[in-house]
């Protein structure tokens, strides 16, 4: 299961970027400004901030049928820099493009439409494919989490990261289903956990979507990047620089509003039963607003992809970045596990 080193043909045009008119009045782009677009997907974010600034955007992605993309639309015009990797690797990514600071930082968390939309991916059930679900192309695919990971793995997964209240149960079945045969498609996933759940019941969505939505959050380690993502863009903006964070998950929106109110020197309040605790390191953000911004009802009707989004945002001060390594708070089993009993 080694990375794609032949991409497929780019993908047709027609991905909507969430709140795009709210990311560009946060990211505020300038002319001259290095701008990092970590996670270029479909480029709609990137090919917003080229319009809007004389700058320059590093387009990140570590899915290569991006990175394909980015590079046709840098033919045209240059000062789009199509960096291969891993968003969490931001700053590590730019300073070896030349860049040892840059003037902001937008991420779009999550899958992008263009991945749902093939089915050899194994990102969705709605069409059936491989059950792979890895953005990059490398290590355990989620083939290899169903089929390898232990039942108490898997209901902690399932529960921790698709907050499925059957988790148990459905882990349960599929540990007894792959003794018969091992899952290798998405289709047969999502049959196996319909039945576990006991069918759809009348339910608006189908029973397998929070069970997907958990293994390809893990196969991806979607939050521990996230977390690592966030370090790395302190790390790497200058006083001054904005971050712009768009997220479509809770589990996402809280580690990132828990994280920039840390770093933006938020501390429990004192009172007469406990007193007041002692101030962290020097603030290294200030948030734009106090509560996430969310889309409007006109972009939702138009655009249901947006009704989760939440955007938060903050600038960054001249404090030192943080010294402590990133953590995403799930302590779920490592993926390096999964690699062993392959």
């Amino acid at each position: 299961m080694s990375l794609r080193t032949t991409p497929r043909s780019p993908a047709e045009p027609g991905h909507l970027p969430v709140m795009l008119a709210e990311v560009l009045t946060a990211l505020a782009p300038a002319d001259g400004e290095v701008i990092v677009d970590g996670t270029f997907g479909g480029g709609g974010y990137t090919t917003a901030i080229l319009k809007a600034a004389n700058c320059t955007v590093l387009g990140i992605d570590r899915d290569l049928d991006a990175i394909v993309r980015a590079e046709k639309m840098a033919q045209a015009n240059p000062r789009l820099v199509p960096l291969l990797g891993c968003f969490g690797d931001l700053d590590t990514l730019a300073e070896q493009a030349g860049h040892a600071s840059v003037d902001g930082v937008v991420l779009d968390i999550g899958v992008s439409s263009f991945q749902i939309d093939q089915a050899d991916r194994g990102f969705s059930f709605m069409k059936d494919g491989p059950l792979d679900m890895r953005m990059g192309g490398s290590g355990p695919s989620a083939a290899d989490v169903v089929n390898t990971m232990s039942e108490k793995g898997l209901a902690d997964v399932i529960f921790r990261l698709g907050e499925e209240k059957n988790s148990r149960r459905i882990a349960r079945v599929l540990v007894q289903r792959r003794v018969q045969a091992p899952f290798e498609t998405t289709a047969d996933l999502a049959a196996v956990v319909e039945e576990a759940v006991g069918g759809r019941r009348g339910a608006r969505s189908h029973p397998a979507t929070l069970t997907f939505q958990a293994i390809r959050m893990y196969v991806n380690d979607e939050l521990g990047e996230l977390a690592r993502g966030l370090r790395a863009a302190e790390r790497i903006l200058k006083p001054g620089g904005r971050l712009v964070v768009v997220t479509f998950h809770s589990l996402e929106d809280r580690l990132v509003k828990q994280w920039l109110r840390e770093r933006a020197g938020a501390v429990p309040g004192g009172s007469r039963h406990m007193p007041l605790m002692s101030k962290g390191p020097a603030p290294a953000f200030e948030l734009q607003e106090n509560k996430a911004v969310q889309p409007s009802e006109k972009e939702v009707e138009t655009n249901p992809r947006a009704r989760s989004a939440k955007l938060r945002a903050a600038i960054r001060t001249n404090a030192d970045a943080a010294l402590d390594e990133a953590s995403d708070g799930m302590n779920l089993p490592p993926l390096a596990e999964l690699e062993k009993s392959r």
